[in-house]
């Protein structure tokens, strides 16, 4: 393990806990930005330091759109995270994206609004224009698709993310425009998020857990218990995944 490396995970719907994760102290901390979604909770896991976030509060009640992703990025920094995994729940656009499948998207479409999205708005921090033309950390992407291997679970190893604004889901004609563009999975969170570890140099990568087809592509009316349902059936393949994570950053 490189000294100093802390493992970030940011825990999305669906995400009530995490398989290994043992909490030594939950901290609440206020940056400039105001407070994150929930306290963080520090730790080990699987021996490695770490920490979690609740991406939508605890308990679960904060909208995509009502998420407060500086604070939630800037506490994690501030707290001395080195990499982050976010784990996220999703619709598949792609024909392979069915649900309990697990992506690692490598790029992303922002479709959001009026979201707070970067630190160097010339507001506390001076303007600032970052690289993002891969939004997710290649080096961490890595990592992610060894540990899979190593987990021998099953992951699709690129995918373009569309990011809409959320908390209703899609329109079919939406989804169709989405399929147009390129996107093979949607969801509502990745952005700005990804973007404000980038701005802070904290390589981020994404396990995406398809829990639903999306609008206009599923003979059924998608409802939350089905997404509960798929997610409780995914975090298995995860919870493999982020352990073999842990023991890959544990070595290296």
């Amino acid at each position: 393990m490189q000294k100093g490396t802390r493992l970030a995970i940011i825990g999305g719907s669906a995400v009530e806990q995490l398989r290994g994760f043992a909490t030594a102290q939950t901290v609440r901390h206020t940056t400039p930005w105001g407070e994150p979604s929930a306290p963080v909770h520090a730790g080990a896991f699987f021996g490695v330091p770490a920490l979690y976030l609740a991406r939508h509060g605890e308990p679960h009640a904060i909208a995509p759109h009502r998420i407060n992703y500086r604070a939630n990025l800037r506490a994690l920094a501030d707290l001395g995270a080195t990499h982050v995994v976010a784990l996220n729940t999703v619709g598949g656009i792609a024909p392979a994206a069915t649900p309990g499948s697990l992506w690692l998207p490598h790029d992303a479409i922002d479709y959001t609004w009026c979201r707070e999205g970067s630190f160097h708005d010339g507001v506390l921090l001076a303007l600032d224009h970052v690289e993002f033309a891969e939004p997710f950390d290649a080096a961490m992407r890595a990592l992610l698709g060894d540990a899979a291997a190593a987990a021998r679970v099953s992951l699709h190893p690129q995918a373009v993310y569309g990011c809409t604004q959320g908390p209703r889901l899609e329109t079919a004609a939406e989804i169709a425009r989405l399929a147009r563009d390129g996107c093979d999975l949607v969801g509502m969170t990745a952005l700005p998020e990804a973007a404000l570890a980038r701005e802070l140099g904290l390589p981020y990568a994404m396990l995406a857990m398809v829990v639903n087809r999306a609008a206009g592509l599923s003979p059924e009316p998608i409802t939350l218990a089905e997404i509960r349902r798929e997610a409780a059936a995914c975090m298995a393949q995860v919870d493999a995944t982020l352990e073999c994570l842990a023991a890959l950053l544990a070595s290296g």
